[in-house]
């Protein structure tokens, strides 16, 4: 059995796409219909930068999804390698969601561009700039990561984002809860916290205003059942239900990203064959949760045509 997944916030870089847009019309039309169905020149900024603006949330989250889809159509329309044909699950981290969701047909390319852009300017101003951090933690798992997170909130907001993997997991939350938790660490059998250079506290109660802007977006939207079922983030179970999965989709901008436990799921579903589109971040991921499973990362044309070789 096999899964499609999808990379989330981190994995975007100046150049990303220009290659494969380069070397097939498939993947123009996927760059060039989300410019127009945002009214901006996104793919110039992916292509050429500067890096600060594509940094940002608001323009990162729908980069990183239009750089996966367009992997997927060129896979599609080039390999002759349907996704409803070789998959069995779909999932994503974070925003990665959003990308599975319209690889598997329950969104159109446009819709998720839109609703990408509105996710990423409604989690920047969800919290004023400064009164929000978030930490990876190096060497912790997940009871550590919560002991720290306790330990360290004293009456602020300090939360577990993201589970991803055996030995990182990422607490989100005030600023003064994360500073206080990076010296904390080591005392609690912690190798090391890491400051992470993003602009919000993403997934944590903090971004509550964000889920309320979701909440009133996707109500207006077309939410069809996914040809293959999604294993979602907030639950890592899977889910096929349009409604469930509009009510998660919610639920996710505060919960917590529990991606090792969906992994976990997956393999004991039995999935031993992980498919990464667009990224080359959760394919090592994989490899760190379940060591027996194959897990392969798909950015460029070469990667294509070896995937196209094997499947």
């Amino acid at each position: 059995m096999r899964a499609f997944i999808f990379p989330g916030q981190g994995s975007q870089s100046v150049g990303m796409g220009a290659a494969l847009a380069a070397a097939s019309p498939h993947a123009r039309e996927v760059f060039q219909e989300v410019d127009d169905a945002l009214g901006q020149h996104l793919f110039r900024l992916m292509a050429d930068g500067p890096d600060a603006e594509l940094l940002l949330t608001e323009n990162a989250q729908p980069a990183i999804m239009a750089n996966a889809i367009a992997t997927l159509r060129v896979l599609e329309c080039e390999g002759g390698i349907r996704l409803s044909d070789k998959a069995d699950f779909v999932a994503g981290h974070s925003l990665g969601e959003y990308t599975a969701l319209c690889a598997a047909g329950a969104l159109d390319l446009s819709t998720t561009a839109r609703l990408l852009k509105l996710r990423g300017q409604a989690m920047q101003a969800a919290v004023p700039v400064g009164e929000g951090a978030m930490a990876a933690l190096l060497g912790a798992d997940l009871g550590k990561a919560q002991a720290l997170a306790e330990a360290a909130g004293d009456g602020d907001v300090c939360r577990v984002a993201n589970d991803n993997d055996p030995s990182q997991v990422v607490i989100s939350g005030a600023t003064a809860a994360i500073d206080r938790a990076v010296p904390l660490a080591k005392e609690m059998g912690i190798k090391r916290a890491v400051v992470l250079p993003v602009s919000a506290p993403f997934h944590c109660p903090m971004m509550q205003p964000a889920a309320d802007a979701m909440a009133a977006a996707l109500a207006d939207v077309t939410l069809s059942a996914p040809v293959v079922p999604l294993y979602a983030n907030v639950t890592a179970a899977p889910v096929a239900d349009p409604e469930v999965i509009r009510a998660l989709l919610v639920e996710q901008v505060t919960g917590m990203v529990r991606w090792r436990e969906s992994v976990l799921a997956m393999q004991e579903a039995g999935v031993s064959d992980f498919v990464e589109l667009g990224g080359k971040v959760l394919g090592a991921m994989v490899k760190r949760i379940a060591p027996d499973a194959t897990a392969t990362s798909v950015v460029t044309m070469a990667d294509i045509e070896a995937l196209v070789g094997r499947l």
